[in-house]
């Protein structure tokens, strides 16, 4: 990490329709690092995601990307500012081969997919294997990581992930956390959404609490998991 802020959020309130789900939210992320938002079903950690990626636009506060305001981008632009999106469900084409899905995401480049998905397919062994097969004949683990492959076409400088082990058995789950860390290790930043806190906070350098719209805790994810406070309400005792 560097410390330098890549993206921040100020004062963001935001929600769906009539119904506000984010109140005066502040957070930022800092270039080089792992942040996780946890916290409990309803409490906006989606939604921030959302509205980061331009698929909410923000009512209020301000939304920067290396200093840009990018709040109210469309999501085609906010992708090429540098920014990727992986969202929780639908977030590969099951009638599409892996090959395709990655060209797929890719689309918004003027060239160069052919080198980026070989370099996809070295990081990735289990892509390699399958680039013919249908995505939805790939397990639940395997669809992941094509997901962030697929994310990873636009060689983002800002990763942000909904969800990666939802649906996923433990030691699935443990494998999509290594390949969390391992695109982390690359140079790609990453706010991550994830249910399963004390996982999700296991493998990432800072973490905001939400509840109720609003950041109630922040704190280096290791203090998080040590602080009795967020132990008892978040993570279970």
């Amino acid at each position: 990490m560097t410390g330098e802020t890549i993206l921040e959020l100020t004062g963001i309130d935001s929600g769906y329709g009539d119904v506000q789900v984010l109140d005066d939210l502040s957070m930022h992320l800092e270039e080089g690092e792992i942040a996780c938002l946890i916290g409990p079903n309803g409490a906006g950690k989606s939604t921030v995601l959302r509205t980061v990626f331009g698929l909410l636009e923000p009512w209020t506060g301000s939304v920067q990307y290396h200093g840009a305001e990018i709040g109210g981008m469309a999501p085609e632009d906010v992708v090429r500012e540098g920014i990727g999106y992986v969202p929780q469900t639908e977030n590969v084409f099951g009638s599409l081969s892996v090959e395709e899905n990655l060209r797929m995401g890719g689309v918004t480049r003027s060239g160069g997919l052919s080198e980026t998905i070989e370099r996809l397919y070295d990081r990735f062994d289990i892509l390699d294997e399958k680039r013919g097969a249908k995505a939805r004949t790939l397990s639940g683990g395997q669809r992941q990581v094509l997901a962030f492959a697929r994310a990873l076409m636009t060689e983002p400088d800002v990763l942000l992930i909904d969800e990666p082990s939802a649906g996923l058995a433990p030691n699935t789950a443990e494998e999509v956390f290594g390949h969390v860390e391992a695109v982390n290790d690359l140079g790609t930043s990453i706010l991550m959404v994830e249910q399963n806190a004390k996982q999700g906070l296991s493998i990432s350098d800072r973490g905001f609490v939400l509840d109720q719209g609003q950041v109630r805790f922040e704190d280096d994810a290791r203090a998080l998991l040590e602080n009795p406070e967020v132990g008892e309400l978040y993570l279970g005792g």
